[in-house]
């Protein structure tokens, strides 16, 4: 397989990249049963496979961009089940070989294929707490403790063969700087997204601002944005970012539900000024400087096809 051109290469032509949608909702339609600590790592525990389907069925609806089934396996997520520091980070790695092969698996029967990336997915802390604390980022951990959380599964990620780390659903300030340190030891390109507590602020109440201007002179970091946030968040979080940072930008929400925490389950009803289907979104998210572009929670491979189809028109 060619070598890729570096995904930061690609953005700053201008390129717009379809990233994937949900994983945990795909599999769980597949029968897998998620109500778990490990949530989709669970899965490669138990039915690897289907993850890589997962992947494919993306890679098949036009995107460009495979985020791994790392978000919520770490090392201390797996201590739980009994398992060693380097069984857990073998499994990180797995996740790699995983999406992988399914881009190999693509490719083969693609005569004209763009360049696929793998995206190493990394979780914030507030996922292994397994609470919903990734979207309210009420947590306190030193620098030093963030850096120790993260650091080996980040070290997995990249020396398995991802192509850069999905920094993401991040809902606080202290913990996105830590990872930018990180990151930027490792020389690997990233990109960092954020949970919202409203259109201004990320979860922890940081203005959008701030999180630009920090990660702006990072040149290890290909793009700043949102994800897994409701549809009518989007333009102006993206708007809010746009005014600290020159940076392509990203934008992945949810299917426009809203998620409760503690009942775990989603609230049907979109916002009134939500476009009407994540698709209807992106012609507006472009222009004010999206270059990633995808879907979150309860997003489909439908989904997708729909988004490739108005980045590619």
């Amino acid at each position: 397989m060619p070598a890729n051109p570096t995904l930061s290469a690609l953005l700053e032509t201008g390129e717009t990249l379809v990233t994937d949608g949900a994983l945990a909702t795909e599999l769980e339609d597949r029968g897998c049963n998620l109500d778990d600590p490990l949530w989709s790592a669970k899965v490669l525990l138990e039915h690897p496979g289907l993850i890589r389907d997962v992947h494919r069925d993306y890679f098949a609806a036009g995107a460009r961009i495979a985020t791994t089934a790392s978000y919520q396996a770490t090392p201390q997520g797996f201590a739980a089940r009994g398992m060693t520091e380097q069984e857990a980070l073998d499994l990180v790695a797995l996740s790699v070989r995983l999406a992988d092969e399914a881009r190999r698996d693509h490719l083969a029967n693609q005569s004209e294929a763009r360049p696929l990336f793998i995206a190493g997915s990394v979780g914030p802390y507030g996922a292994y707490l397994a609470d919903g604390s990734e979207y309210r980022g009420d947590y306190a951990l030193t620098p030093a403790e963030f850096r120790d959380f993260h650091r080996p599964r980040l070290e997995a990620l990249v020396e398995s063969g991802a192509d850069a780390l999905a920094c993401e659903t991040l809902p606080s300030f202290a913990e996105a700087r830590a990872l930018a340190e990180l990151t930027r030891d490792l020389g690997v390109e990233s990109w960092f997204s954020f949970s919202l507590r409203d259109a201004g602020h990320i979860s922890d109440g940081t203005p959008l601002a701030a999180v630009a201007e920090l990660l702006d002179g990072e040149s290890h970091v290909a793009a700043v944005g949102v994800n897994c946030v409701p549809l009518a968040l989007v333009a102006p979080a993206l708007t809010a970012l746009r005014g600290g940072t020159g940076k392509p930008l990203v934008a992945y929400p949810n299917s426009g539900e809203t998620y409760d925490a503690g009942t775990k389950t989603w609230d049907a009803a979109p916002a009134a000024t939500a476009p009407a289907a994540l698709a209807d979104g992106v012609p507006a998210w472009q222009a004010l400087g999206a270059r990633i572009i995808g879907g979150c929670c309860r997003t489909t491979p439908a989904d997708i096809s729909a988004v490739a189809g108005h980045v590619n028109s």
